[in-house]
């Protein structure tokens, strides 16, 4: 079982390239991941998304990478031959219409010129480059990885022991359900008695009533499905990716609870169903930090 919250940060180093990526992940119903880096790398982007994509399943994922390049590589100087060519003219005219004026206008003043020379950036990541982003966003994903393990681990221990806890109130409800009819049919008797004292009940009448008070009330059903909730928790929390699973299940384990306070009748079941619907609603939250 993996949490959905994590950092991971990995390192490159190596022939002059330093690389470093840095991953925070948080809670999201789906797969999103949002990519900081430098403009270099912006053609590499899917790249970096499919990495992720195979480590990751589900969360919001802020991806950061930055980057350091020391090799020696040649120079390419692009010149802009009709720019240069508008100096040259311009200095032209000024020295025809102001020719007392000193000419110092040369080819390295021209050179100089920031839109006529400049160095060519290069806005593509190379084989190498690239070789050394997969090294490092692969360490930091492992290392996210692992805390989202040991981050898991604990959820699950918790969940464990919120499962173990559900069980118990269920077996309270199901020791105190049988008793529910039995009640309701003295509670019955007692009022018959108080308002019709010279008068014999209608035995017949009564166990009807009762009969239609305890199919009305009857939550067998409910039970048998709370318990199979509980041993197919406990089964897919064995798994690595149970995120979906289990909002699925915890959402049944309401539906019962619900249905069981509804038609419970008896304020002991009433209870027992609070604090159940307390309990699955912990867990609910729970499920939401799980991949």
């Amino acid at each position: 079982m993996f949490s959905m919250t994590g950092y991971g940060r990995g390192e490159y180093s190596g022939g002059g390239l330093e690389v470093t990526a840095e991953i925070k992940t948080v809670n999201n119903r789906y797969l999103d991941i949002s990519v900081k880096c430098p403009k270099i790398f912006n053609a590499s982007e899917e790249i970096i998304r499919a990495l992720i994509r195979e480590k990751l399943t589900r969360g919001h994922a802020d991806v950061y990478i930055s980057y350091t390049d020391k090799r020696e590589r040649a120079k390419t100087l692009y010149l802009d031959i009709n720019a240069a060519r508008a100096y040259v003219e311009s200095a032209k005219t000024i020295k025809t219409e102001f020719p007392h004026l000193q000419d110092d206008f040369t080819v390295s003043s021209l050179m100089r010129m920031n839109d006529v020379l400049r160095q060519e950036d290069n806005y593509t990541a190379d084989d190498e480059l690239i070789s050394a982003l997969k090294t490092a966003l692969g360490s930091a994903l492992d290392k996210l990885n692992s805390m989202r393990e040991t981050e898991g681990r604990k959820l699950a221990d918790d969940m464990s022991a919120r499962v173990d806890t559900i069980e118990k109130l269920v077996n309270g409800v199901r020791e105190r359900a049988p008793l529910v009819a039995e009640e309701y049919k003295n509670r019955l008797q007692e009022k018959l008695k108080l308002y019709t004292e010279s008068v014999n009940p209608d035995e017949g009448r009564l166990l009807t009533e009762v009969a239609i008070f305890a199919d009305k009330s009857n939550i067998d059903e409910e039970l048998t499905r709370l318990y199979s909730h509980i041993s197919q928790f406990r089964e897919i929390a064995k798994e690595r990716l149970v995120g979906r699973k289990l909002d699925f299940l915890v959402q049944e384990f309401n539906r019962e609870s619900n249905t069981i306070c509804s038609k419970s009748n008896d304020i002991p079941i009433t209870k027992l169903g609070l604090q159940l619907k307390n309990e699955i609603e912990k867990i609910r939250e729970q499920v939401q930090n799980v991949e």
